[in-house]
């Protein structure tokens, strides 16, 4: 085993142990993404790979609640790039500490009333095919929702944004 990927292992099991412990304390519910409910316009930035630089393009979300259960529907819509067009579930573990494979880290009101939920997971990196981090940070308020994607590599300190969605409701 190289010396970087010792490092990265030791990385990797520091913010595991870390976020196990953030999670102990910091739990979400079905109620804290009840405000996504309904049809959202927006724009979504992302690094292109290419260039290196951010690209910006419309994208749409319709958000619903499955039933009375932990799960929510997100239909993503991008009105210039059909093809593009998915459907997600988001699904909060009944005991409120994890939104899908991604641990809770944090929780908070913002000044502005907004919620932020920050979540982290590890593994690898689909576009550069290395090990890393990954920071998830959903801003939920009542006309504004972002979701935005981090990642940090394998012996590096910085993180680096993949891309980040945000949305207005659309009445």
């Amino acid at each position: 085993m190289t010396k970087s990927r010792i490092v990265f292992s030791i990385l990797i099991l520091l913010a595991n142990v870390s976020w196990s412990n953030a999670q102990d304390s910091v739990k979400v519910s079905a109620r804290d993404f009840k405000a996504l409910i309904g049809s959202w316009q927006g724009a979504l930035t992302y690094l292109d790979y290419q260039s290196g630089k951010p690209y910006t393009m419309p994208a749409n979300l319709k958000v619903y609640r499955i039933g009375k259960s932990n799960n929510y529907v997100l239909s993503n819509i991008y009105p210039n790039e059909k093809s593009a067009n998915s459907t997600d579930t988001l699904k909060i573990a009944s005991d409120g500490r994890s939104i899908g494979t991604e641990r809770i880290i944090s929780k908070r009101k913002l000044e502005n009333g907004d919620l932020e939920i920050v979540t982290g997971k590890s593994g690898t990196d689909g576009n550069d095919n290395k090990p890393a981090l990954f920071r998830y940070t959903y801003t939920i308020g009542r006309s504004v929702y972002k979701k935005k994607k981090e990642v940090q590599f394998s012996g590096e300190t910085t993180w680096v944004k993949r891309h980040e969605y945000i949305y207005q409701i659309h009445e």
